[in-house]
């Protein structure tokens, strides 16, 4: 039988482990209390337990040097308490993701509030799984039950506490701004503004105006003033998406902003400060944008205090199809409705590799949803990615057929996959939007009468 989250308590002024001990969501773990006047460090490592709560005061400094030398560190989620006293080993401690610090005097509806979220994300119960319900574990924005999502969730967690800027690199579709916003959310900067960027929609003329600003009269058009992504995002997170597709010439100007901790809005003669946490992601391998000179090294180096790898979907153990099952039950809530995934559906799901992600998996549950009476079967699941397209039609290529013509096949037959969104059958071929356009203007309407 699966037992509750394993809570650690090490606390010696008796009203403070009274108050705490009150806690309902306190008492909704299986408690360790430590035996004071033995080595609190050597009983945390001895209990397996998950998460830790441990007053930090002066007599505690050795086993918090101790503490943060040792591997406990990689198993245990720590919360510590504190008078607020200035402390090099808790700004070491911090600085390591060791955990959160509260200091005195203590919120504890916010505290009990952690310890909620904390129990929630640790409790190995299972839900049971319906048409309208979703039974996969969730972390902020993230849904996942895998190993290695659990991992990114302790990575966040860590990650959160810090004000390292953080760079995300994961394949299309794979959720990275729903981590960044994540991360922004566990952080001390929640409160303030989460701003997101796609670097590589930003016009090259106006993308200095789009990051820093621009005074009245700036330019041609500047009838008024403009505030930035930077001062947009002040006290809170930037979200700079798909970085590595910024104009090589304008990451010169990013990284210096970065360097200097400032920047100056286009046009004005006074600079400002930015006061922001800057998280940025890309789709492609950094080391081969910077081998092909497509981003610097130096900025990647200044973004990547602290790099994070979000898995594709084929490598989440059973999440393709709990999150099929997620995406289900939602769409069953919203629409009043109770359809479910048939047994063969479901063995296509955990089959197919989704080299589209989540992205792709959640507008494949979308199509069935439409498709499907009461039961999706296995024909309602129509994938819509280049190598299906590849696959169904590759014996119908005859050889020696022009390369333009099977562009043009590929391009049509993921349109109508897509029933027609071009926004959609864009990010699945890998070319933009207008790309899109364009081609589809030079195949005229009679190629896209049946789409």
């Amino acid at each position: 039988m699966k037992t509750a989250p394993k809570l650690f308590l090490q606390i010696q002024q008796p009203e403070l482990a009274t108050e705490l001990l009150a806690l309902p969501s306190l008492r909704q773990f299986e408690l360790t209390i430590s035996q004071q006047g033995h080595c609190w460090l050597a009983q945390l490592a001895d209990s397996q337990c998950d998460l830790a709560i441990i007053e930090a005061n002066a007599e505690q400094q050795n086993q918090l040097q101790a503490l943060s030398q040792s591997s406990v560190l990689d198993k245990v989620q720590c919360l510590f308490l504190s008078q607020g006293e200035p402390s090099m080993i808790m700004d070491h401690l911090m600085g390591q993701g060791a955990g959160v610090h509260y200091r005195a005097p203590f919120n504890f509806t916010q505290l009990k509030a952690n310890l909620d979220e904390l129990f929630w994300a640790l409790d190995p119960s299972p839900q049971a799984p319906s048409p309208q319900t979703s039974y996969l574990d969730q972390f902020g924005l993230l849904v996942g039950s895998s190993p290695c999502m659990h991992q990114l969730y302790r990575t966040l967690r860590k990650v959160a506490a810090t004000n390292a800027n953080t760079f995300l690199i994961g394949e299309s579709g794979t959720g990275k701004e729903l981590v960044a916003n994540t991360l922004h959310l566990f952080s001390q900067r929640s409160d303030q503004a989460f701003i997101a960027v796609n670097c590589a929609a930003l016009s090259p003329e106006l993308i200095d105006s789009e990051l820093f600003g621009h005074v009245k009269g700036a330019f041609t058009g500047a009838h008024k003033d403009h505030i930035g992504v930077f001062e947009q995002a002040e006290g809170g997170t930037l979200f700079l998406d798909e970085v590595t597709e910024m104009p090589y010439e304008h990451q010169a100007k990013l990284l210096r902003v970065l360097e200097s901790g400032e920047y100056r809005p286009v046009g004005s003669q006074s600079f400002k400060q930015a006061k922001v946490r800057v998280v940025a992601a890309t789709n492609r391998t950094p080391k081969d944008a910077i081998d092909e000179e497509k981003f610097r090294e130096d900025l990647y180096f200044r973004l990547a205090h602290f790099p994070i790898q979000v898995p594709p979907l084929r490598n989440r153990q059973g999440d393709a199809v709990g999150l099929a099952q997620h995406f289900l039950a939602y769409r069953n809530t919203q629409d009043h409705s109770n359809k479910a995934l048939s047994s063969q559906a479901i063995n296509k799901i955990a089959q197919y590799q989704w080299p589209g992600n989540v992205r792709e998996l959640k507008h494949t549950i979308e199509r069935a949803f439409i498709l499907a009476e009461q039961t999706i079967l296995p024909e309602h699941i129509v994938t819509g990615g280049l190598a299906d397209a590849a696959s169904d039609s590759q014996s119908h290529i005859p050889a020696g057929m022009p390369l333009e013509d099977i562009e043009k096949m590929a391009i049509l037959k993921t349109l109508a996959d897509n029933q027609g969104n071009r926004n959609n059958t864009a990010q699945q071929l890998g070319i933009s939007v207008k790309t899109l356009y364009n081609k589809l203007d030079k195949y005229g309407t009679d190629s896209l009468a049946h789409v």
